[in-house]
């Protein structure tokens, strides 16, 4: 989840009978969806020895403070593992992944029924999910064709606030509700419902 620390398992297996050790050269790189790098977070080599048929984890860490400052709106960081059996020349084993960091920021809360040309209140419910605070906070919320822009005071770390937005829908069936919120450390964290307008 985007604002916590990023931990990975690596687990190496020996196949064979025979004593091995394997080098892993780590890393780690904040990117673009298109795959493209950002800024490289994490470099790290370890070593491991497995006995016959022995099987071991290696444990990767990638604290928030590592990439935070560097990760774009894709929130997506790539992670790389080159294993190296040593005193076998060439045989080498790359492992990579892709980590999409998922926002719980957004929750959005609409009565049970809502009927046209009757006012409504929605509750919506943002959170800053770092373990720093946050300014310039701006929830842009776009309904029937038209955004309202709401600023909003700075949170704390970790801190969860809410506002009440009221509207009456002026035709039946489903409308599309999308909120935006944006700070100063970060941007377009999304979150929509589609609400079923029932007639009067």
């Amino acid at each position: 989840v985007f604002g916590k620390d990023v931990i990975l398992i690596l687990i190496l297996n020996n196949l064979s009978s025979d004593h091995k050790t394997v080098k892993v050269d780590m890393s780690a790189s904040t990117i673009l969806y298109t795959r493209r790098a950002v800024a490289e977070i994490l470099k790290a080599t370890t070593s491991v020895d497995l006995g016959s048929k022995q099987g071991k984890h290696i444990q990767l860490k990638i604290p928030y403070s590592y990439y935070g400052k560097y990760l774009t709106t894709d929130k997506r960081i790539q992670v790389t593992a080159l294993c190296e059996v040593m005193h076998m020349h060439g045989v080498k084993l790359l492992v990579e992944k892709t980590i999409i960091l998922e926002d719980t920021n957004i929750i959005i809360k609409i009565p049970r029924r809502v009927v046209v040309n009757k006012a409504v209140t929605l509750e919506i419910s943002y959170a800053n999910p770092l373990p720093e605070p946050v300014n310039r906070c701006v929830l842009l919320v776009t309904l029937m064709n038209q955004q309202v822009k709401i600023h909003l005071a700075q949170l704390a770390p970790r801190e969860r606030s809410k506002i009440y937005f009221e509207f009456t829908p002026r035709r039946t069936g489903p409308l599309q509700l999308q909120v935006d919120f944006s700070c100063d450390k970060f941007s377009h964290v999304k979150g929509f419902v589609t609400i079923a307008v029932a007639p009067a």
